[in-house]
Formats: structure tokens, C-alpha cells, sequence
């Protein structure tokens, strides 16, 4: 194995995640399955290969800025649950 169980526990208690011991197993067994596969990609030969962004070549696809009149506030918030003045009103998420 690439991976150990330990690491597994050590990674989620990082990412504050609490695990099964059967989910532990499962986690385990997916991340080798992973590194594994990824230590194949390593052993392919890739001298001369110039690196790539995109496997097709692509152009911008962005449209070109336009502009426009604003829609209002008023229209902004017509449909607002709750709004005060010209402001959306919206629940306190940071104490």
C-alpha cells in the first residue's frame, strides 16, 4: 500500500471529518487505488512532449462586453424576501 490507515485518520482529522472505521477502510483503499495509478502515469515516457492546457486547441469563448443600462433597484428588488432601503437584507453568517 501506498497509503496507511494512519495517514487516512491524519488527513481527516485535518479536514475536521469523522470516519467509520469501515468508511476509514473504504478511504484507504480508493486514495492507494489512486497514488497507484498516478505512479503509472509517472512511468510513462514523456521526453519531448510539450505540456498542454486544453487536449483541443480552443479560442476565447467570452463574449465581448456590451454595455448596458442597470436594471434599477427598484427591479433588483422586487423579488428580495426582505430588503432595507436599496439594500438586500439577508441573514447574519459571521459572528
Amino acid at each position: 500500500m501506498k497509503i496507511t490507515r494512519a495517514e487516512v485518520e491524519h488527513v481527516a482529522r485535518l479536514a475536521r471529518l469523522e470516519l467509520s472505521d469501515p468508511e476509514l477502510d473504504t478511504f484507504t483503499a480508493q486514495m492507494d487505488s489512486i497514488l497507484a495509478y498516478v505512479e503509472k502515469l509517472n512511468a510513462l515516457d514523456t521526453e519531448g512532449i510539450v505540456p498542454t492546457s486544453h487536449a483541443v486547441p480552443m479560442e476565447n469563448a467570452f463574449r465581448p462586453d456590451t454595455l448596458k443600462e442597470s436594471i434599477g433597484v427598484d427591479a433588483a428588488l422586487a423579488n428580495a424576501p426582505k430588503h432595507t432601503e436599496s439594500f438586500f437584507r439577508v441573514p447574519k453568517v459571521i459572528e
